[in-house]
């Protein structure tokens, strides 16, 4: 039995060692040096633009070195040039070639209710993140993400009106060889995927060759500290991208330069720039052949800056003739069921629910099921507490065989202590007379361990499942737990874990543990109460669920295997 105590206690001690390694895996890159305002308004021009080159067809040309200093700027864009569109989601301020800024109407800021909507496309130095789509060509001059397209409209504010279905504003370019690109971004109602398209018309004489890129930029976010275990920095920050040859791939911002360049052919797919609950994704035509690549900057500032950017196919223009392609710009949360309504491949792969592939699908399998009760149920904790029982019932037969064996232990507790005192020091003796013991009465003594190996995964799914998903941001249970996504901020459910687990010990029997074992874990209840103090409140809600429904479990075996005494 003392080495069914010792796995015990490692078992707990290892979920303790992975929830700690899995908050402290993946750490964001450090925060972007402050700078003044003058700097700031420098380092939102200084992203490289796309250029060609190639016999073949256009690819994109080497971005800029990492540590190089950008040598040109342009001026920021004009009020006459920018148009502002406002749906009953977004809040978008753009021109023809960049996205400037971007709110997102349905997610505020902080928990409180007058709190401002969340800006996920900013210029701030600290929060630059913006998308960017232009043109090359090997024939002349092209729109560029800088400079180019015009409003085709007077209006510069656009409203989507109640029950209409989209809002779609127009932009234009005219070159000097008769080539003019028409392009429309189109804003549906309660979507978060923009599309734009780009309608080339060759009205010259001779053919006309281009290639559309488009392309995200930002510097890490500034994160602000609040706690010892804030969600959001250890969060994955940085790009991801999906082929059809390798599927899903993701690379840390501070990881841009180490791990090599990409330059990826790719058939459809998408890139895309993550950070917590939120991201920014360009999604091509699914038959579009592009070239994904990444870029790395320092501006004149000191302020680092990552790109991702995705070359379209070649698109060739007779005399007379035109032409068209278009892609869908993701700017929002991570929504699940959203993201799988783009009918597009992997995209809720955006919801970075681990690194492991398989605890990556367990937690899909959890937040599927928490959904579904969360349907039922309407709130997220009382959905918790339904997953607990789900669980629980699942798993009934083995729990009921763990409570089983640990009621005759507690039984024949008295009859060890006997053994224990016959044999002395002599442990090995003692060790087979008591197994001995359990042979006879049909004892299991590891029937405790399998119940909780199988509750680690599912409890450690959970905790991305809360970590990640948008959904349950800011969700109120009751009363006092307004935010099952944050620690308990009165410490009411770490205190309920401690005297759940402390009655729970008070009925595990001990027999043959020796003093040190017994003085460790008397100490259990403490470590876990302090330790869970700083988890989210919902993955508390879920472990002092399980825990109590666990408790009433045993209490119950061992009140019905203790009625009958002992055979002498």
């Amino acid at each position: 039995m003392n080495q069914t105590r010792v796995f015990l206690i490692f078992a707990w001690l290892m979920v303790a060692t992975l929830l700690w390694m899995e908050w402290g895996k993946e750490k964001s890159a450090p925060p972007a040096p402050a700078v003044t305002a003058a700097a700031a308004a420098a380092a939102t021009s200084t992203v490289p633009s796309a250029t060609a080159a190639s016999a073949a067809g256009i690819v994109p040309s080497a971005p800029v070195a990492a540590g190089a200093t950008p040598t040109t700027a342009v001026a920021a864009p004009s009020a006459a040039q920018t148009v502002t569109v406002t749906t009953d989601v977004l809040k978008v301020v753009f021109d023809g070639g960049t996205l400037h800024r971007a709110d997102l109407l349905k997610y505020p800021s902080e928990a409180a209710e007058d709190s401002a909507p969340v800006r996920l496309l900013a210029e701030d130095a600290t929060n630059y993140f913006v998308a960017q789509s232009g043109w090359v060509s090997q024939g002349g001059a092209t729109p560029t993400h800088e400079s180019g397209f015009v409003p085709e409209s007077p209006q510069r504010d656009y409203v989507l009106a109640k029950g209409a279905k989209e809002i779609a504003v127009p932009f234009v370019w005219t070159g000097a060889n008769g080539v003019t690109i028409r392009r429309t971004y189109i804003f549906q109602h309660s979507g978060y995927a923009i599309t734009v398209r780009d309608e080339v018309i060759n009205a010259g004489t001779a053919p006309w060759q281009g290639s559309v890129y488009r392309q995200l930029a930002r510097v890490p976010r500034a994160l602000v500290r609040s706690g010892p275990m804030n969600a959001e920095q250890y969060s994955f920050q940085g790009a991801a991208w999906y082929s059809t040859e390798d599927k899903y791939e993701k690379r840390k911002f501070d990881k841009f330069v180490d791990d090599g360049a990409l330059d990826k052919k790719v058939t459809g797919g998408w890139v895309a720039m993550l950070q917590h609950h939120f991201f920014a994704a360009w999604i091509p035509g699914p038959n579009d052949q592009s070239v994904f690549s990444l870029a790395t900057a320092n501006t004149n500032t000191g302020v680092p800056q990552y790109l991702i950017r995705e070359l379209g196919p070649s698109v060739n223009v007779a005399a007379g003739a035109k032409a068209q392609t278009q892609a869908r710009l993701w700017i929002g949360p991570k929504l699940v069921d959203a993201l799988k309504a783009q009918q597009v491949p992997d995209l809720e792969r955006a919801v970075d629910w681990s690194s492991y592939s398989i605890m990556a699908t367990m937690a899909n399998a959890i937040f599927w099921l928490l959904s579904k009760l969360h349907d039922l149920f309407g709130n997220w904790g009382w959905s918790i507490i339904g997953l607990v029982v789900l669980i629980k019932l699942a798993m009934y037969p083995l729990s009921a065989a763990q409570y089983r064996s640990m009621a005759k232990m507690r039984k024949f507790q008295p009859r060890i202590e006997q053994l224990k005192e016959r044999y002395g020091d002599d442990k090995q003796k003692f060790q087979m007379a008591m197994m001995e013991l359990y042979k006879k009465e049909k004892i299991n003594p590891v029937g405790g361990c399998l119940p909780i190996v199988v509750q680690m995964p599912v409890f450690l799914a959970l905790y991305w499942v809360l970590l990640e998903s948008v959904e349950l941001r800011h969700a109120p249970w009751m009363l006092w737990i307004h935010d099952l996504t944050a620690r308990d901020p009165f410490f009411v459910l770490p205190l309920i874990n401690i005297a759940v687990m402390w009655a729970t010990q008070k009925l595990t029997p001990t027999p043959g543990m020796d003093p040190m074992q017994k003085k460790m874990m008397q100490l259990m209840p403490l470590v876990f109460g302090v330790m869970f103090a700083f988890f989210p409140a919902g993955l508390v809600l879920y472990w002092i669920t399980n825990s109590g429904l666990g408790l009433l479990q045993q209490w119950w075996m061992t009140k019905r295997y203790a009625e009958k005494p002992a055979k002498a």
